[in-house]
């Protein structure tokens, strides 16, 4: 019913506000065809001077999942739509934002499931945002999406703002298993960055009989201090 009224009404695109004409997307044809867009490696899911399997990085310390597919950086316009998305409850946005992994999968994992907020945080926001994503990509690409195949079950401090030992400590014991697992899982969360919480859940779905991982997100960014030394 929402939606419906939703639709009805004149709606302008999200990043320029110029009115749209048609209402199959949540932006204009021009905004969309400026997104930013940069080849990749197809694990680890960083920018590469051109796609390749496996970057450098990955041929040293590759990452615990097996495939990463994303939109872009964590960059402008992405920030706004997700912040939007987020903490303005902009709910449709999910179905605009998963079209968009979409059109980058082409053999999708037949169940994907959502990286699991905790229950104090998620009544304070409201709702899941990785859930909602979860479920739009999932009828997307006609898979199944299991929802509660994880649970967390330690309230952490936000992930933003910690170092990467920082993250990864903070994250000790916070996720169970909670449904069968199939032999192929892909998680879907909203950006990655230093990997540290999805390199906990990979560890525990491995331990679990898990053997293939992907990873859906809006947004792939290299940490603030990658590429520096120490």
């Amino acid at each position: 019913m929402f939606r419906s009224i939703l639709r009805a009404l004149p709606l302008r695109c999200q990043l320029c506000h110029h009115r749209l004409e048609e209402h199959r997307t949540s932006w204009c044809e021009a905004c969309h065809s400026t997104l930013p867009q940069s080849p990749r490696c197809l694990r680890c899911g960083l920018p590469a001077p051109y796609e390749i399997e496996l970057c450098g990085r990955c041929l040293t310390t590759p990452p615990k999942w097996d495939s990463l597919t994303c939109i872009g950086s964590y960059t402008f316009p992405y920030t706004t739509l997700l912040h939007r998305f987020k903490y303005q409850r902009q709910y449709w946005l999910a179905d605009e934002l998963a079209s968009l992994i979409a059109t980058r999968i082409d053999e999708p994992a037949s169940v994907i499931t959502p990286i699991p907020m905790h229950w104090r945080r998620r009544m304070w926001r409201g709702y899941n945002h990785s859930q909602v994503l979860a479920r739009s990509l999932a009828k997307q690409l006609n898979v199944d999406c299991e929802p509660n195949l994880l649970k967390r079950v330690r309230a952490t401090r936000q992930q933003k703002g910690l170092d990467r030992q920082s993250r990864l400590t903070n994250l000790d014991n916070a996720f169970t298993v909670s449904g069968t697992l199939p032999k192929r899982l892909a998680l879907v969360d909203d950006v990655v960055t230093t990997g540290a919480t999805l390199s906990q859940v990979c560890d525990l779905l491995r331990s679990n009989g898990v053997k293939h991982i992907d990873i859906y997100c809006v947004c792939r960014t290299p940490p603030p201090q990658a590429g520096r030394k120490n």
